[in-house]
C-alpha cells in the first residue's frame, strides 16, 4: 500500500507534470471506483489543474476548486503516460480503473492511469468541492509529518491499543501504514504489541523522533523519482518489513512475522521484544 512518503512523492510528481495543464477526457474503466456522482466526473473536463496535495494516504488533484481525490488502497497505483491511447478503455478489462487525460501549454497530451492489481477492488475515487467531503479525509487525525511531540504523546496516552495498531490508525495519526510502522518500531526498539498508553515519556520521545526521521528519509529518497520507480525505492529502504526469514541488519537475528487474516507484520525479537517471539496464531494452528 502506498503510504505517506510515496503519496507525497506522487503529489509532487503531479505538481511538476500536471499543474498548469487542462483536464481533458476522464475515462472510467471500473464502475466501482467512483464513489460520488454529484458533481459528475465530466465536470472536471476543461478545468485548469491548479494544484496537487496529500491528505494522509489520499492523493488529491485540485482542478480549479473541484477536487479529484483518490485512495490507492492496498494494490492501487498511479502511472503517468506521455503518449496514452486516444481510444477509451473498455470497462472491466485488466487492472485499469481510471484514466485522466490532459492538455499541456506545450501542446502535449499526457494522461495518468489509476490501476489496481488483484481481485479485491478497493481503489476509490471522489469528485468533491472540498476534500473534507471525503469520509476518510474527514476522519483523519494529525498528519505524521505535522503532529507535534506533545500532540503525539496525547494521542498515544488516550488509547489502550497496541502501538502497532495506533500507528496505522488513520484517525489517530495520518499517513503511516503497515510497512513504515514496522520500520519505525524496529528502529525505536519497541514491541509491536506494547500498549500505547503505557509507553514511558522517554519511549514516546524516541518513537516520535524515529517516526519523523524514518518518514523524512523515505520522502527524500522518493522525491523526484518517476512514479513507476517509487515501489522499488520503498522496498529498497526496508530493514524488517517484508523480510521474513532474512537476518536483521542491526543484530543478525532472523526477522520474524505475525500473520492475520489479510495482513502480516515483521519484527526482530532481539531488537524489539527482548528475544521473545510474539504469538502468531496462524503458525500456532499449523503446529497443532
Amino acid at each position: 500500500m502506498p503510504e505517506l512518503p510515496e503519496v507525497e512523492a506522487l503529489a509532487g510528481f503531479l505538481r511538476q507534470h500536471a499543474v498548469g495543464a487542462v483536464v481533458g477526457r476522464v475515462d472510467i474503466a471500473a464502475l466501482s471506483v467512483l464513489k460520488t456522482f454529484d458533481p459528475p466526473i465530466t465536470t472536471l473536463q476543461g478545468r485548469d489543474v491548479t494544484g496537487a496535495a496529500r491528505f494522509g494516504k489520499h492523493l488529491a488533484l485540485d482542478c480549479d476548486g473541484l477536487w479529484l481525490v483518490t485512495h490507492l488502497s492496498r494494490a492501487g497505483w498511479m502511472r503517468w503516460l506521455d503518449n496514452p491511447s486516444p481510444t477509451p478503455p473498455k470497462p472491466g478489462k485488466g487492472p485499469l480503473a481510471l484514466r485522466a487525460h490532459f492538455f499541456t501549454p506545450e501542446g502535449l497530451t499526457p494522461a495518468f492511469d489509476l490501476t489496481e492489481a488483484g481481485t479485491k477492488k478497493r481503489l476509490a475515487v471522489w469528485v468533491v468541492n472540498d476534500p473534507q467531503e471525503v469520509p476518510g479525509i474527514a476522519r483523519l487525525g494529525p498528519d505524521a509529518m505535522a503532529v507535534t511531540e506533545a500532540e503525539f504523546a496525547e494521542v498515544l496516552g488516550g488509547t489502550s491499543a497496541r502501538i502497532k495498531n495506533s500507528l496505522v490508525d488513520q484517525s489517530l495519526i495520518a499517513g503511516i501504514g503497515n510497512a513504515y510502522s514496522d520500520e519505525i518500531l524496529h528502529t525505536a526498539k519497541l514491541s509491536p504489541f506494547a500498549t500505547s498508553s503505557r509507553l514511558t515519556p522517554e519511549q514516546i520521545s524516541t518513537l516520535y523522533a524515529v517516526m519523523r526521521s524514518t518518514l523524512a528519509d523515505a520522502i527524500e529518497r522518493s522525491e523526484g523519482q518517476d512514479a513507476a520507480r517509487l515501489k522499488g525505492e520503498k522496498r529498497s529502504g526496508m530493514r524488517v518489513h517484508a523480510r521474513t526469514g532474512l537476518p536483521c541488519p542491526v543484530c543478525g537475528d532472523v526477522v520474524r512475522e505475525v500473520s492475520f487474516a489479510e495482513r502480516s507484520f515483521q519484527y526482530c525479537a532481539t531488537c524489539q521484544t527482548g528475544g521473545k517471539p510474539l504469538a502468531d496464531r496462524r503458525m500456532s494452528k499449523l503446529l497443532k
